[in-house]
């Protein structure tokens, strides 16, 4: 399989969509009420799943097309950095898709019958069951700071191969 140098124009659509809904879901999630049991979710936790099951819709079909049109490690980069990048891409599908997996997975567990954006129901991924719904929710709270964490290294990187390193690296994935 070939592997390009450049990222193609559906990998920059893909990652641009979901670092614009990510920056979206996080101040969502964060400001959100608490939901008590026996409470029904609103409107706030309607959009927070919807804008999860997009991303998790988007990260997969990235995945998909990022295995499918492999891109080449810049070769000027130092072996370290190489790996480095490898393993932090990685570990953002990773979290991506583990964070809004468990999230479903909570509003499943605490019985909650949500929609995407009022449009079309979600299935239930699980049954009712308060106590998995608690450690699920402790998960998908770790998960959303280990992404959120692996997110900043990531940024950092780029914003270091812009201003330190001064080499075309972020450029591969900007837009044109």
């Amino acid at each position: 399989m070939m592997r390009h140098l450049q990222y193609g124009t559906p990998a920059k659509i893909f990652h641009w969509c979901i670092v614009a809904l990510l920056a979206v879901q996080y101040p969502i999630g964060w400001l959100m009420p608490d939901l008590h049991r026996g409470m029904t979710p609103g409107a706030g936790m309607t959009f927070h799943v919807s804008i999860g099951i997009t991303i998790l819709v988007l990260t997969a079909l990235r995945l998909v097309w990022r295995l499918t049109h492999p891109v080449a490690p810049e070769s000027s980069l130092p072996a370290w950095q190489r790996v480095s990048s490898e393993v932090v891409h990685w570990l953002l599908y990773a979290l991506v898709l583990a964070t809004t997996i468990s999230g479903w997975l909570f509003a499943s567990f605490r019985g909650w019958t949500l929609s995407f954006f009022y449009l079309v129901p979600l299935p239930m991924l699980a049954s009712d069951n308060a106590a998995a719904g608690r450690t699920i929710d402790g998960l998908h709270q770790a998960m959303e700071w280990a992404l959120l964490v692996t997110i900043v290294v990531h940024i950092a990187a780029a914003l270091a191969h812009i201003f330190f390193y001064r080499d075309r690296v972020m450029q591969r994935m900007l837009p044109g």
